[in-house]
């Protein structure tokens, strides 16, 4: 992703350094349900550090004889943190799991039972809690009044730059498969189609954020003239409460979620978002999916890439809140440990993001 991602909040940037590690970087899944205590499925709340989800699953197969795919989890978690997720198994290789399990990297914190596994996207979110290195102590303070800002205000829902690869660039071989019109091989073909997918979201959702920013900080005239738009298109538009402004036709959804419909009434659906009751969604197109209609649709069809038809599409919500936001400075080590929950599929580092307003992509050292 070579294009400078766009920002809805302008304040000034912030300076702290950020590494993703199992020290400084920690998530935990909150389930979608609690579980039931009985059942055929053993749950475990396990603990790791220093290993992807894949190698859990491919570790827990391993040491009950299981199949890979027996094995239910909700969610992808990180190998560089230390992260709390929930996995399923079939209840009688319990005895196996217990006899075989050996590794200091895994650790299971609670084990319960379920009727039913645990399936992909079985999760509420995840809260996290990240530990950020020389800030300052104005900077820390600055944060947190930002941070609390954005939790009524929300932020946009990019996908994080972990989706596109170490050169940011996996999304142009997604790119090149999807127009092959070949079935995909492998979980390796999906992932970069799908780094394709969501690099077409991430650039409409830049340049929805970036109208929304024109409208906001210009006169009605002035805004009209920049963009190309009606004035009187412009007038309703800025009427809106909210920064992110909705056209005719989105597709929204309720917050956290519900079911989707249409904008079809400006001022009404607007006061909804600003309370966050509903949220725009942005299109991950591939094959069957709900296309926005009217004005938005012509915002949308430019990063619509109807040749993408090997994956099944989506919608994805633009815009998030995220919640529970605490921080604590240690003004000693000039280290700000931030605490917050995001919805499922959210991004931290996306969040850090719109906070510090830099990259925070590792270089890899030459």
């Amino acid at each position: 992703m070579n294009h400078i991602k766009t920002y809805a909040y302008d304040h000034t940037p912030l300076q702290f350094d950020f590494q993703q590690t199992v020290e400084r970087f920690f998530v935990e899944e909150i389930p979608l349900y609690s579980f039931s205590g009985t059942g055929n499925y053993l749950i475990l709340k396990i603990k790791k550090t220093d290993m992807s989800t894949w190698k859990l699953i491919t570790v827990l197969a391993k040491a009950t004889g299981l199949e890979e795919r027996d094995i239910g989890y909700a969610g992808l978690k990180d190998k560089n943190a230390t992260t709390i997720q929930y996995v399923s198994l079939p209840k009688k290789y319990e005895k196996e799991l217990n006899k075989n399990l050996t590794t200091e990297k895994i650790e299971i914190l609670e084990r319960t039972y379920n009727k039913a596994p645990i399936k992909i996207g079985h999760l509420k979110g995840n809260r996290f809690s990240i530990i950020l290195h020389d800030i300052s102590v104005n900077d820390a303070k600055f944060f947190n009044t930002i941070a609390k800002k954005m939790q009524v205000g929300g932020i946009p829902n990019y996908f994080g730059y972990q989706r596109f690869g170490e050169d940011s660039r996996s999304y142009l071989q997604g790119k090149e498969i999807a127009h092959s019109g070949k079935k995909l091989k492998g979980s390796k073909e999906r992932l970069l189609v799908s780094a394709y997918q969501s690099y077409l979201f991430n650039t409409w959702l830049a340049s929805r954020v970036k109208l929304s920013a024109v409208i906001s900080r210009h006169s009605t005239e002035e805004a009209a003239k920049k963009l190309g738009y009606p004035i009187e298109l412009v007038k309703v538009l800025s009427k809106q409460p909210q920064f992110f402004k909705l056209f005719l036709g989105d597709l929204i959804m309720p917050y956290p979620y519900g079911k989707m419909d249409f904008v079809k009434e400006m001022m009404q659906s607007a006061e909804s978002f600003r309370q966050g009751r509903i949220s725009p969604t942005g299109l991950l197109c591939g094959a069957n999916v709900q296309r926005a209609k009217s004005d938005a649709y012509h915002l949308e069809a430019p990063y619509d890439d109807k040749e993408l038809s090997s994956l099944k599409g989506d919608r994805r919500f633009a815009w998030i809140w995220p919640k529970e936001v605490e921080t604590d400075y240690d003004t000693q080590g000039r280290k700000l440990t931030a605490g917050f929950y995001l919805p499922k599929g959210s991004y931290a580092t996306t969040f850090l993001e719109e906070i510090g307003k830099f990259s925070l992509k590792q270089k890899k050292a030459q």
